[in-house]
């Protein structure tokens, strides 16, 4: 195994001004959309095994997983094949705004046989809203390899922040791997990369 711990830097990428056609870009002052809690649970990130920081500025934050790693092979037990994290963020920002999803990068290993895959999928929601979007890359075996994904998700999107509080945003992250157990397969989440800054990956609008 390449990694004795699966360490995962998070943070959020990408609070965006969206740009109409005709005018400036339009969006909340930076300055005032931040971070104020973050809360995590799943098998792939059970109580006690992960720590978190977020910066000073409020705008980074950066967890650090040490089970978030999904496996087969003889002897492993088929629970093992799937890990989770589902990841809830309570974010600030101006009354008035509305947003919606933002890019995420997740790097990782993985380790797969001939007539292996493994899958990483995330999905995005918010709380109190029964609409989604998600995302998912597959991994066919052989592959031994470090990688490293960009979740994009269309700008268009109909996933948006309620209007008139804070939005609390809802990322279930997955790792699963399958196929022959004869072998030992893993596919881990090594890191998500992200902050909030005014680039073009996430869409502002007013209420």
């Amino acid at each position: 195994m390449k990694f004795s711990t699966s360490v995962i830097a998070t943070s959020l990428l990408a609070l965006v001004a969206a740009a109409p056609a005709s005018t400036k870009a339009d969006g909340p002052d930076p300055k005032l959309v931040w971070i104020k809690g973050i809360a995590t649970g799943g098998t792939g990130c059970p109580a006690g095994s992960v720590a978190s920081q977020i910066s000073s500025d409020r705008s980074t934050f950066t967890l650090i997983f040490d089970q978030y790693v999904a496996s087969i092979g003889p002897g492993v037990p088929a629970t093992e094949g799937r890990k989770n994290c589902q990841l809830n963020v309570h974010l600030r920002y101006p009354g008035g705004w509305q947003y919606s999803i933002f890019s995420a990068t997740y790097r990782g290993y993985a380790s797969l046989q001939n007539k292996q895959e493994g899958l990483q999928k995330s999905t995005y929601y918010f709380s109190g809203d029964s609409r989604q979007t998600s995302t998912q890359t597959l991994f066919k075996g052989p592959y031994n390899s470090d990688y490293s994904l960009t979740d994009n998700v269309d700008q268009t999107s109909d996933v948006w922040s309620p209007c008139g509080m804070d939005g609390m945003l809802n990322i279930n992250s997955q790792v699963r791997v399958t196929g022959d157990m004869s072998k030992s397969g893993m596919l881990t989440t090594d890191s998500i990369d992200g902050k909030f800054t005014q680039i073009h990956s996430l869409v502002w609008r007013r209420c």
